[in-house]
């Protein structure tokens, strides 16, 4: 195993998006896919819209079509989870955001899904300069 492995495998309890950030009721999940805008990857996207908060929120979609195993759907929502709380302090406030795998997450590490992540909410303007 990688010794950067191993860190974020030792740190991953504290690296948790708190429930303050997370979007947990279906209607908003509704609201965002039905009238929020997309920005698309081979293996990730995001959908976004406006909320009168002053934080964003965020969901995570890992279906079925990503895999069968919950161990693996779990594992890929948990380092998607690490990475937006790394990033909280550089998204722009004010925002629910979905965040939609395609099967071919599988492929990724954690380095290269931060990336991804990273260069779509860049793409979406949702990062502060």
């Amino acid at each position: 195993m990688e010794i950067n492995s191993l860190i974020i495998k030792f740190l991953n309890p504290f690296l948790m998006l708190p429930k303050k950030y997370r979007l947990i009721e279906n209607k908003d999940f509704k609201r965002v896919a039905k009238d929020g805008r997309g920005i698309y990857a081979k293996e990730i996207g995001i959908k976004y819209l406006k909320n009168n908060k002053n934080y964003s929120c965020f969901g995570i979609v890992v279906s079925l079509k990503v895999s069968k195993k919950a161990v693996v759907r779990n594992k890929i929502k948990r380092r998607i989870r690490a990475i937006i709380f790394g990033q909280l302090k550089t998204i722009k406030p004010g925002y629910d955001i979905i965040i939609l795998t395609k099967p071919e997450i599988k492929e990724l590490d954690y380095w290269s899904l931060k990336k991804k992540i990273e260069s779509l909410l860049g793409r979406a303007r949702l990062r502060m300069e």
